[in-house]
């Protein structure tokens, strides 16, 4: 493909192509983070496998802090700084605590109750195959600047690996960040890409509810708690999606209520759980006080005493436009321009966010749906699989986007 009219670029071939050896390397490694999935804060193994490949490429890639997860640098010496800011590729490497239901899958979880269900192996072996890939341009003297690479543990803990990760100095002279997740809506060899927010705020929720029991046949000496928790579960939604602008998309959605253990004692005690999604920044700031608001009117009127326990989890992740029009150039340089769909905003959570709380980023909707395939095997469900195909697009839109972003910040 020609760089003049996809890149603006000279040549014939933009380097970081991933060779056919080098590709099945990759989809053995992610089959077996896939077999050997670790929840968040507990990615020994992975943390030890993502180590291995990069110093037997001669990197020298540096576990954080908290024993899992790693950063390492290419195309600089050990403790040297980089004379200008670096282009970022960043990965989350944990799982979730959920079975793996894929029935005759080859490289089904090993692990009882654990799976990689959310495509972060996938995103993982991305990472690792274009810093491999740009590890070895570099040996050749053909890397234009240096590159960091960023694993990050716990995504799925609120309120996400990625803040410790900070903390931890992952982002020092970086000036540009880019992230990939699945996408099990998007054909595997496309990506979808959106400037703006393209995730939502997400936030948990734990609401305790108290009063005194008694016998059902004398309710009127008690406090129904289970109508009071029955109301709050109906009436404190409707009220918070009352309070603000619809626009904002503020919507609390409940997964757990509990009250009771007999029927016909009323209960002391009730709790609910859910979480609150918002599709807007500043709306998400003011969301604990509105929530707040609308639990404790519900349960003052059902004389109920309420304890809320609000979580704070991600804001949305909102991608920068120059770093998103990198991620499209990139692309199209590799695929061309019907690779790139436009998506929509997602009410789904991503602590990349906190990444781009600091510096400008951008993260891009992975195609991973087998062509051909009408049923969606959804994120967070224990069917989920990935189309291998989607190793190479990111790999090599990656390693697009690392020499595109160099050209862009030579002129």
């Amino acid at each position: 493909m020609s760089l003049e009219s996809e890149s603006g670029l000279s040549g014939d071939v933009l380097p970081g192509v991933l060779s056919e050896s080098l590709h099945a390397e990759l989809v053995a490694f992610r089959r077996d983070l896939h077999m050997h999935p670790e929840l968040g804060n507990q990615e020994f193994r992975t943390t030890a496998a993502i180590k291995e490949r990069l110093e037997l490429a001669g990197l020298r890639p540096r576990v954080l802090g908290s024993g899992t997860g790693l950063v390492c640098d290419i195309g600089l010496a050990e403790g040297e700084r980089p004379g200008e800011q670096l282009l970022a590729l960043r990965a989350d490497i944990d799982a979730l605590p959920i079975p793996d239901t894929k029935d005759g899958c080859p490289y089904r979880s090993t692990v009882p109750d654990r799976a990689h269900a959310c495509g972060h192996d996938v995103h993982t072996t991305v990472v690792l195959g274009a810093g491999l890939v740009l590890a070895d341009l570099h040996a050749k003297g053909l890397l234009p600047r240096p590159v960091r690479l960023i694993f990050q543990p716990a995504e799925e803990v609120l309120p996400g690996g990625a803040l410790s990760s900070i903390a931890d100095g992952v982002l020092t002279d970086v000036g540009r960040i880019l992230a990939v997740h699945c996408d099990p809506r998007v054909e595997a060899g496309k990506i979808g890409l959106r400037h703006g927010a393209i995730t939502s705020a997400c936030d948990c929720l734990e609401v305790a509810l108290d009063g005194p029991g008694g016998h059902t046949a004398r309710p009127h000496l008690t406090t129904d708690l289970v109508t009071a928790a029955a109301r709050v579960a109906v009436d404190v939604p409707a009220l918070i999606a009352r309070r603000v602008d619809t626009r904002v998309g503020l919507a609390l959605t409940w997964g757990r209520i509990e009250s009771g253990h007999a029927p016909n004692v009323v209960p002391q005690h009730a709790e609910l759980s859910g979480t609150v999604r918002c599709l807007d920044l500043e709306a998400w700031r003011q969301a604990p006080d509105i929530v707040h608001a609308a639990i404790d009117e519900v349960a003052t009127l059902h004389r109920a005493k309420s304890e809320i326990t609000y979580i704070r989890g991600v804001p949305p992740v909102v991608n920068d436009r120059q770093a998103t029009e990198l991620l499209h150039r990139a692309m199209v340089a590799r695929c061309g321009t019907r690779s790139v769909e436009t998506t929509q905003q997602s009410l789904g959570g991503e602590d990349f966010s906190w990444y781009l709380e600091h510096v400008p980023g951008a993260l891009a909707r992975l195609g991973v749906r087998r062509p051909g395939e009408h049923r969606v095997r959804d994120l967070h469900q224990g069917d989920f699989d990935a189309d291998e195909h989607a190793i190479t697009v990111g790999v090599e839109m990656f390693t697009a986007a690392a020499f595109l972003d160099a050209a862009t910040a030579e002129r």
